[in-house]
C-alpha cells in the first residue's frame, strides 16, 4: 500500500456485532459513544463446504409459533418449525451458492421477519472473496482473539490480511525455525506477540477463514546487509547507484524502508527463503504481497531501467513456485501493475488499493469492471478503498451514510471492500483505531454483509451490465441510468438468461458524488416509502421479486406486477439506500 505511517494512538477496539429483536424500517435511537452491539443470530463459519453441517445459534427463541426458511435467489428451498435456539442445517450439494435464512412467523396474515444471516457454501474463498484485517498483536488474552475473530465471522469474512506482523520486512520471522522469538518490535516499536499471531491464526482457520500474512515485494530495513541483502538487489534513483530508492520513515519508526528490485532472481531466492521460514513456523495460509505504487524512474544496480509493473509477474510466479500449496494476493496502488502483470498471474483475486485518480463513485465502479476485464472476467475484485481518510487523524465515529452508499456501489458491481478489523480501517497505517463504529454502524454492515452472501450470485457471478430504463410512475423518485448523478436514484442494470437484475441507489439527498466521504459529512437520505416505478422488460415476466439491506435484513420478499407489451409496473416498499428488484422470467 501507500505507506504513510503516521505515529498515532494504537489503542485497540474491539467491535462487538449484533442486531436487534426484530426489524423494522428504522433505526434505533443512538446514543453519541454508543458502540456495543450483540448479536442475536449466529453461524459457526463463515463459510462452508457443500453438504458440511452449519450450526446455527440464536440469542433468543421468539414467543409463538416461528420458522426457520432457507431461501436461494428468493425462493424458498426448505422450511422447518423452529423449537430451540440452537439448530443445524446441511449445506447443499451445490457448490459456490448463497442462501438467506431467517426466523420468521405468520401473525393476521402477515409475515413478520424477526432475525436473518446468510450462509456461504464454497469450497474455495477465492470465487466470493471477503477479506478482512488484524493490525495489533500484543500480549493478548485468548478470549479478546476469539472475540475479535467472531466478529468477524458474523460478517461472513472469509479472509484475514494479518497486517504488519512480522519483525523486519526482510527478515519477517523474528529468531529462527528451530527457536523463534516469543515476541518482537514490529516496524514502529510495538511489541509483537509470537503466541497472538499463531492464537489469531487458529481462530481464524476454525471459522473457515484464509490467514494470510502481510508484507512488501521489495522491502528491506537499515539492518539488511548484516541479514546478508546485497547491494546489487536495490533499487536505485540514479543509473550510477548512489542512491537508493527508499520510503523515508522519522522515529519511531525503526528504520526507513529502503526497496530491492522484486524482478531480481537473487533477491526473490533470498525471499522465498524467509517465507518458508514463516511457514515452517505459523501456519499461514499465503502471502499478502504489497508495493508502493509508481516510483516514477528507477534503475537496477548495472544502470539499467526497471520497470516495476512488469517486474511483479516474475515475483508472483517465483513465489508461487516456491510454495505451491499456499496463496498469493497482490495489492495494485491506484491500479499499478494490475493490467501488465498481476490480473493474470497466480494470484487467488485482485485487490487494489484506491485513491485520488478514483474519487467519484463511478471512478470507483471502474476499477472493478477493469480488474474483471483485465482478468478475462475470471478472478473477484477486493478494494482497499479509506473511508472518512481525513477525519481519521482524529478520534470520532465512522459516517454511516457515507459508509453504506459506498458499500452499496462497491457490492452491486460485483466487489467487496476491505474496511472490518478489529476497529473500522479508515486509513492505510492499520492500527489507526481513531475512528470508531456506533451500534447502528454495525447493525447495518451486518446487514450488508448478509446481503452480499445471500445473493452473492446475483451480485459477483455472471451476468452482463445492461442499460435498463427505470421511471417513476407518481414522481416520488427520479431515475438515471448509471453513472450515478447527484439528485438522482442512480439505476444499474445486469442482465442473466433468465432474470434482469435492477440495482436502485439513492444520491437523492447526497451532498457529495466522491465516495470516500472524507470528512464524514455524507448525508443520510430520506427514506421514500411505496413508490411506484415502471422498469423495461425484455421478455415476458412470470415473477418479481424485491431484496434490500435496508429492510427485514435482506430478507427477500415476492412484489405483485402488471406488465403491458416491453414495461412492467410496480410498487417497491421503500428506497433509503439500496434496494434490489429482480424480473424473472
Amino acid at each position: 500500500m501507500k505507506i504513510k505511517y503516521i505515529p498515532i494512538a494504537l489503542s485497540l477496539v474491539l467491535l462487538v456485532s449484533g442486531c436487534k429483536d426484530y426489524y423494522d424500517t428504522k433505526s434505533d435511537p443512538v446514543v453519541y459513544g454508543d458502540t456495543y452491539f450483540n448479536a442475536s443470530i449466529h453461524t459457526d463459519k463463515a463459510c462452508y463446504k457443500p453438504g458440511e453441517t452449519i450450526y446455527f445459534t440464536l440469542k433468543e427463541k421468539p414467543a409463538g409459533n416461528v420458522k426457520v426458511r432457507y431461501s436461494y435467489l428468493g425462493q424458498t428451498i426448505q422450511e422447518e418449525n423452529l423449537s430451540s435456539n440452537s439448530w443445524n442445517w446441511t449445506a447443499p450439494p451445490d457448490d459456490y451458492r448463497g442462501y438467506m435464512v431467517d426466523i420468521y412467523e405468520v401473525t393476521e396474515g402477515k409475515e413478520k421477519i424477526y432475525h436473518s444471516i446468510a450462509v456461504d457454501v464454497s469450497s474455495d474463498w477465492k470465487k466470493f472473496p471477503r477479506y478482512g484485517f488484524l493490525s495489533s498483536y500484543g500480549n493478548l488474552s485468548g478470549s479478546i482473539i476469539e472475540s475479535n475473530i467472531n466478529n468477524l465471522n458474523r460478517y461472513h469474512i472469509n479472509g484475514v490480511q494479518f497486517y504488519d506482523w512480522m519483525y523486519d520486512h526482510h527478515r519477517p520471522l523474528a529468531g529462527t525455525v528451530d527457536k523463534p522469538e516469543s515476541s518482537w518490535p514490529d516496524l514502529m516499536g510495538r511489541i509483537n506477540y509470537l503466541s497472538t499471531v499463531k492464537g489469531y491464526i487458529d481462530a481464524a482457520h476454525g471459522k473457515g477463514m484464509k490467514a494470510m500474512f502481510y508484507n512488501l515485494a521489495f522491502g528491506v530495513l537499515s539492518n539488511a546487509a548484516a541479514d546478508g541483502v546485497k547491494e546489487e538487489w536495490y533499487l536505485f534513483k540514479d543509473a550510477n547507484h548512489s542512491q537508493k530508492d527508499r520510503h523515508s520513515l522519522d522515529p519511531p519508526f525503526r528504520s526507513s524502508i529502503y526497496l530491492t528490485n522484486p524482478g531480481n532472481a537473487a533477491w526473490q531466492s533470498y525471499l522465498k527463503s524467509r517465507n518458508s521460514d514463516v511457514y515452517a513456523v505459523l501456519g499461514f495460509d499465503g502471502f499478502h504481497i504489497d508495493q508502493l505504487g509508481d516510483r516514477g524512474t528507477v534503475y537496477n544496480y548495472n544502470g539499467e531501467v526497471v520497470k516495476l509493473d512488469e517486474a511483479y509477474g516474475s515475483f508472483i510466479a517465483s513465489m508461487k513456485q516456491a510454495n505451491q500449496d499456499k496463496r498469493l494476493l497482490m495489492n495494485a496502488v491506484s491500479q499499478y501493475g494490475q493490467q501488465r502483470s498481476i490480473a493474470k498471474s497466480a494470484v487467488d483475486f485482485l485487490y487494489t488499493e484506491v485513491w485520488n485518480e478514483s474519487k467519484t463513485f463511478d471512478q470507483l465502479a471502474n476499477v472493478i469492471k477493469e480488474n474483471h476485464s483485465y482478468s478475462d472476467q475470471t478472478k473477484a475484485t477486493v478494494l482497499a478503498a479509506y473511508m472518512n481518510y481525513a477525519k481519521s487523524n482524529n478520534t470520532g465515529f465512522v459516517n454511516l451514510p457515507g459508509i453504506l452508499l459506498t458499500d452499496a456501489v462497491i457490492f452491486s458491481f460485483g466487489g467487496a471492500h476491505l474496511e472490518l478489523g478489529e476497529h473500522y480501517l479508515a486509513n492505510e497505517y492499520f492500527p489507526n483505531s481513531n475512528l470508531q463504529m456506533k451500534s447502528e454502524t454495525k447493525r447495518n454492515l451486518m446487514y450488508y454483509y448478509d446481503f452480499l452472501v445471500a445473493y452473492q450470485n446475483l451480485l459477483r457471478d455472471g451476468g452482463v451490465f445492461s442499460s435498463i430504463d427505470v421511471t417513476s410512475a407518481d414522481g416520488k423518485l427520479s431515475f438515471q441510468g448509471w453513472p450515478a448523478s447527484q439528485g438522482k436514484v442512480a439505476v444499474i442494470g445486469k442482465r442473466f438468461a433468465n432474470r434482469d437484475l435492477v440495482h436502485l441507489i439513492n444520491f437523492t439527498d447526497a451532498n457529495s458524488m466522491e465516495w470516500r466521504d472524507t470528512n464524514g459529512t455524507q448525508k443520510e437520505p430520506k427514506q421514500v416509502e411505496n413508490a411506484q416505478i415502471k422498469i423495461t422488460a425484455s421478455k415476458a415476466v412470470v415473477k418479481v421479486w424485491f431484496a434490500s439491506p435496508d429492510i427485514n435484513g435482506g430478507v427477500a420478499q415476492p412484489l405483485s406486477f402488471k406488465q403491458s407489451g416491453g414495461e412492467v409496473t410496480l410498487s417497491i416498499p421503500s428506497l433509503k439506500y439500496w434496494d434490489m428488484v429482480v424480473l424473472e422470467y
